[in-house]
């Protein structure tokens, strides 16, 4: 088989949570394209992504995970560790933004519960049991999914998913500050709106898409090739003197104080 595979992640074991759809797979895709063997990491299917991924001489494999289960990182930590060898980045992209998160009073325990269960103890999950080999090693890089509301409220109610994303970005800092002299690296990618399914299902009609539109000062949602290309410049060694950090990918809407015309 004839490859063009880059050297960007060459040999770097990825662990993709949330990786067999959306931009957990777009991700995971470029990654490998990078020469990075991914362990595709989600309660969805994987096949066809590790299919494609094979299909031009990348390296992946997967398994089937719940971000919210000790048990469950346990099996992902082996199953990487067994399959390539190595965990050199953890990518903790899995997460939800529930149809009915909305504002403080209309949220129901539910919905916040379940937000923070997947978007934030997912993440720490992740890192619980990936730091441990990494610190083996010697070295690994963490990137973990916040939001660009991390840094601002959102034009449409949705406490929960803003909170969990908020936690995230703290805790990815914290996380910086006690591994930096260990060899590892943690930064969080915070994306604007990326009109995936995720949120489509949010934003389901018209008038909620304009709302959130008419505050991109560049007046488009984000496509995910984009958000992927953070995530892989905050994964290899491009950012090796980067931690503790928010990259925001967001067309400008945290920069903007008042939207332009």
């Amino acid at each position: 088989m004839t490859t063009n595979i880059g050297t960007r992640l060459a040999g770097k074991v990825t662990i993709i949570s949330g990786s067999a759809s959306g931009l957990g797979r777009v991700a995971a895709i470029k990654f490998a394209g990078e020469g990075a063997s991914i362990v595709i990491s989600d309660l969805t299917d994987g096949a066809s992504t590790v299919e494609e991924i094979k299909s031009f001489g990348g390296k992946a494999a997967y398994i089937k995970a719940d971000v919210a289960s000790e048990d469950s990182w346990s099996d992902v930590i082996s199953f990487a560790t067994k399959t390539f060898g190595s965990v050199d980045v953890l990518y903790n992209n899995a997460g939800v933004m529930l149809g009915d998160d909305d504002d403080p009073v209309a949220t129901s325990v539910a919905t916040y519960e379940r937000t923070m269960d997947i978007n934030v103890k997912g993440v720490l999950l992740g890192c619980k049991f990936a730091i441990p080999v990494m610190l083996k090693q010697g070295k690994g890089t963490i990137v973990n999914v916040a939001s660009f509301v991390a840094h601002m409220g959102a034009a449409t109610p949705q406490i929960a998913y803003t909170a969990s994303k908020g936690a995230v970005l703290a805790m990815t800092r914290e996380i910086a500050v006690i591994y930096a002299r260990k060899g590892i690296r943690a930064n969080a990618l915070c994306p604007g709106p990326v009109m995936t399914p995720l949120l489509a299902a949010f934003l389901d009609n018209e008038a909620k898409r304009q709302r959130r539109l008419v505050h991109i000062p560049m007046g488009r949602f984000g496509e995910p090739d984009e958000i992927a290309n953070g995530a892989l410049f905050l994964s290899s060694d491009e950012s090796s003197w980067m931690t503790g950090q928010s990259l925001i990918i967001d067309g400008g809407i945290t920069a903007a104080y008042v939207t332009p015309e």
